[in-house]
């Protein structure tokens, strides 16, 4: 190209705020993005999980089970210690995480007026979580999320073939929010939510606050550590 016919450096930098603007979609996930529950999961995890002998840590949980769909983990913790779990197991699980959340789950700092600024720039946004439709409620509820989300606009990998990593459950959320997959960013704290992203043609964005920043760098995220700066990386005009 002759120097006469090069783009300005103005006009190339122009360009790169619209290619970053051109999003329909914005898919978070729940745990660990939205609402500070990782801990307090497997916390709970690790105390019942130890209680029936298996002795596990919270780093030991977050490593094994982070991420993995309720019937995974217990499949996963009857595999080492070599029997099944006590009928109900997974039930009192769910009792007991559901209480530690009333007693102290909080929104992940910058998550309201995150979501706030996307939505006030056009943007439409909706969650996919492995977790169960019950749990995002209550969760996004017990946080004072859930009225930044349109009923309609929760998507649970229960109502999907396969979970994360597959990208069944982010293409059931695209298509129901009449969004192209290509117009889609999603925000994710796994590499498992990070590969069912790039596996859908969508944009992958890494929230690597509390994760493993190299796990979701190779898994192909773009990387960020605060959701302050969520808005603008996705186009929000200042």
């Amino acid at each position: 190209m002759s120097p006469g016919n090069a783009p300005h450096i103005g006009e190339m930098q122009q360009a790169v705020k619209c290619s970053l603007a051109m999003h329909d979609l914005v898919i978070f996930d729940c745990d660990g993005v939205l609402v500070d529950s990782e801990v307090i999961s497997n916390q709970v995890l690790a105390r019942m999980l130890t209680r029936e002998g298996l002795p596990t840590t919270l780093n030991e949980a977050r490593r094994d089970y982070q991420g993995l769909l309720l019937a995974d983990i217990q499949g996963r913790a009857e595999a080492q210690l070599g029997r099944s779990l006590p009928p109900g197991w997974l039930a009192e699980y769910e009792h007991e995480r559901a209480d530690a959340f009333r007693h102290g789950l909080q929104p992940i700092a910058g998550a309201s007026e995150a979501i706030r600024r996307i939505k006030a720039a056009g943007l439409k946004v909706c969650v996919a979580s492995q977790g169960a439709l019950e749990k995002t409620r209550m969760t996004l509820g017990l946080t004072g999320l859930r009225e930044l989300f349109p009923p309609h606009a929760l998507f649970s990998a229960h109502d999907v073939a396969r979970p994360k990593p597959d990208p069944a459950l982010f293409e059931h959320a695209a298509t129901a929010m009449d969004a192209e997959p290509s117009d889609c960013a999603v925000i994710e704290d796994t590499p498992s939510g990070i590969m069912a992203a790039v596996a859908a043609g969508m944009r992958a964005i890494g929230y690597a606050a509390d994760s493993d920043e190299h796990a979701l760098r190779n898994a192909g995220a773009e990387i960020i550590r605060s959701l302050d700066v969520l808005p603008g990386l996705l186009g929000e005009r200042t």
